[in-house]
């Protein structure tokens, strides 16, 4: 697991290999198969499978729309999220400061863990070593552009 996952996790955007899928498709085969299949006669006496589509008052999975089966990536309110988590951290500004903002979610804020983070998301090699505060800047930036791609609720006046 990359450096930026554990952010996401940390945030719940990333769910572990166990939870269920978040895909449309992959949860509409899920919900497909949590239908349980009823039995009715046929002329040898034995039983066989209703469709979900032939129960009596049953709607047709086609005729259901896809949207409310379930969203691609749910939307979490990080600001809510990371404001929760920092009352605990008087005097952090995880708005405007990626030191902070990795010590709320308890994550390693050195500057060696801010170095691989940056590498790891593409940060320009100028910006990396020497003077760390442009790194920083930077840093901060792509990573609230990052979760806000990854299903975060991220204000526009935090990703300017």
């Amino acid at each position: 697991m990359g450096f930026f996952s554990n952010i996401l996790q940390k945030l719940g955007l990333k769910k572990d290999k166990d939870d269920k899928p978040t895909t449309p498709s992959a949860a509409v085969a899920e919900q497909k198969s949590e239908i349980p299949a009823a039995k009715t006669p046929i002329a040898s006496g034995a039983s066989a499978p209703i469709r979900p589509d032939q129960r009596e008052g049953a709607s047709s999975l086609k005729d259901r729309p896809a949207a409310s089966a379930v969203k691609a990536v749910s939307e979490v309110d990080v600001v809510a999220k990371l404001e929760e988590m920092a009352a605990g951290f008087p005097g952090l500004n995880w708005k405007s400061s990626i030191v902070d903002m990795l010590k709320v979610l308890g994550i390693d804020s050195s500057k060696d863990a801010r170095i691989e983070l940056a590498k790891e998301l593409g940060c320009p090699a100028d910006l990396i070593g020497g003077d760390y505060s442009k790194m920083n800047v930077w840093l901060h930036k792509e990573v609230l552009k990052k979760i806000a791609e990854n299903g975060g609720n991220i204000p526009a006046n935090l990703l300017d």
